[in-house]
């Protein structure tokens, strides 16, 4: 059922519950591969897992919606990085 969340037309999801997500459900979630998500959480654009214990690291699935909403806010523009690519910062 999609009860529990609003169309993506809207602000914010209606997540009335929230879980931990394996790194394979969410590159499922997102249609990224594993080391796109790393890298856009190096560059901080990506939600950083938690760690849940001493060799466990998980993402909240609010956290990853909430990333999915604003792309398709912005178009699925990411926001530039800074110090990288081709611009002269001359």
């Amino acid at each position: 059922m999609y009860s529990t969340m609003q169309l993506a037309t809207k602000n914010e999801p209606a997540v009335r519950r929230d879980k931990f997500l394996e790194l394979a459900a969410v590159t499922g979630l997102v249609g990224l591969q594993k080391s796109t998500v790393y890298r856009l959480i190096r560059e901080g654009q990506f939600p950083a897992p938690l760690r849940i214990g001493p060799r466990t690291s998980r993402w909240v699935e609010s956290s990853v919606l909430t990333w999915i909403q604003e792309r398709i806010a912005s178009g699925g523009a990411l926001p530039p990085v800074q110090g990288k690519g081709g611009a002269c910062n001359g």
